[in-house]
């Protein structure tokens, strides 16, 4: 007999994954290139090589026993080391290798953080849209999301919204910038106000409420904009990165947390953030790409690769009438349904071999996300069916 819980999350299953999986019974019928898929996030461009020469140097000249095996749960201390200095250049931070606990991915680093910081009832707040799994992930230590509504105007967070529903429950503020699946990226005078309503927060219910800045896709904007980091806005803030968009490794699970000395209780943090790490199961991230990643920490994705995607998608669709956010960073474009129930935009989308995401599996209905981290051809080639797609919904071409 299943638990409870777990029927819970089987219920509420990725529709992310559901339409991935739909977008390839669709390529078998009709043909992969008749089918333009826009539904899962998954890297279109190859790893760097040096992620191949670093993984082969490794295995050529380091200690068999060392390479796979055991270390410390929080990682090799090399590592950390490497990384924290890598982040100090960048973004003059001031971390140490104590401060950075390599992980399981993204989605590992969130599931320890709120292991050592929540207890049942407490709430964890998040900007909608956001990434489904994060309900998931807090329903794991029964604890309770709240969502905090957006400006539609330019999908930057209602912080009236935000002060008002914080409460004495309030632990935890989830941010995930550059953000999935809207693709902004969030102004510094936002992320100072947010810093100040925390700020104020803290003090008024004196309690600790810990920002959580999620970061997969740090290295991924456009037009200008500079990468952040948020730790420069709020002492209690707490990073969970992966690599898995920045080197186009998803399937290798490896990314870290940083804690940084300012957060309260860090000390206790850190061995608590550690500790979970192996209670929960992963022990330690995975032993060999940690070493690889150490060594290409300066390396970077085919930015150009998605730009240009993501160009070629947005202008496209302004052309044909839809009307869409314009991604500063992902590789993530929102749209905007002609019906106000996109579920029903999203199987009119079928029809024409498309398949998008409804934007209520990331807890804000009447849009729908396209991952363009595809092919370019995917992109251009799609057009047609978008055309078809817009007439029938009255759509007006731009002149």
């Amino acid at each position: 007999m299943l638990s409870k819980k777990i029927k819970q999350a089987m219920a509420g299953s990725s529709a992310i994954r559901a339409m991935f999986m739909e977008g390839k019974e669709m390529a078998a019928r009709y043909g992969a290139e008749n089918v333009y898929d826009f539904s899962l996030g998954n890297p279109a461009t190859p790893a760097p090589e040096k992620i191949k020469t670093a993984i082969y140097d490794i295995l050529d000249k380091e200690d068999p026993l060392v390479v796979h095996g055991y270390m410390a749960n929080a990682g090799y201390e090399e590592v950390r080391e490497a990384i924290a200095e890598n982040l100090n250049e960048r973004f003059g931070t001031n971390f140490h290798g104590k401060n950075l606990i390599m992980t399981v991915g993204a989605a590992g680093g969130l599931n320890i953080i709120f292991k050592t910081i929540l207890d049942p009832g407490n709430e964890v707040m998040v900007f909608a849209p956001y990434f489904g799994e994060y309900k998931s992930y807090a329903a794991n230590f029964d604890a309770k999301i709240v969502e905090v509504m957006p400006n539609e105007a330019d999908f930057m967070p209602d912080l009236a919204d935000f002060e008002r529903k914080i409460t004495k429950d309030t632990r935890a503020v989830i941010i995930n910038n550059p953000n999935n699946p809207t693709g902004v990226v969030y102004s510094d005078a936002t992320l100072k106000e947010i810093a100040r309503i925390l700020t104020a927060k803290e003090e008024e219910f004196g309690t600790d409420i810990y920002l959580i800045s999620d970061e997969p896709y740090r290295e991924l904007v456009y037009d200008g904009v500079q990468e952040n980091f948020l730790t420069k806005y709020y002492k209690d803030t707490l990073v969970g990165y992966s690599f898995s968009k920045s080197l186009s490794l998803p399937g290798e699970r490896i990314g870290y947390v940083v804690v940084p000395d300012e957060a309260a209780d860090s000390a206790e943090l850190i061995e608590g953030i550690t500790v979970s790490n192996r209670t929960l199961g992963f022990v330690n991230a995975p032993s060999l790409i940690q070493k690889a990643v150490a060594e290409c920490l300066k390396e970077k994705t085919n930015l150009e690769f998605y730009d240009r995607n993501r160009i070629a998608l947005y202008e496209g669709l302004t052309k044909l009438g839809f009307t869409c956010i314009k991604p500063q960073g992902a590789f993530y474009l929102w749209l905007k349904s002609p019906v106000a129930k996109e579920e029903e935009f999203v199987e009119a989308a079928k029809k024409y071999h498309l398949i998008l995401v409804k934007g209520s599996a990331f807890g804000y209905g009447g849009y729908v996300r396209l991952a363009y981290c595809t092919s370019y051809e995917t992109v251009v080639n799609s057009m047609q069916a978008f055309a078809k797609l817009a007439a029938e919904y009255g759509l007006k071409a731009a002149e």
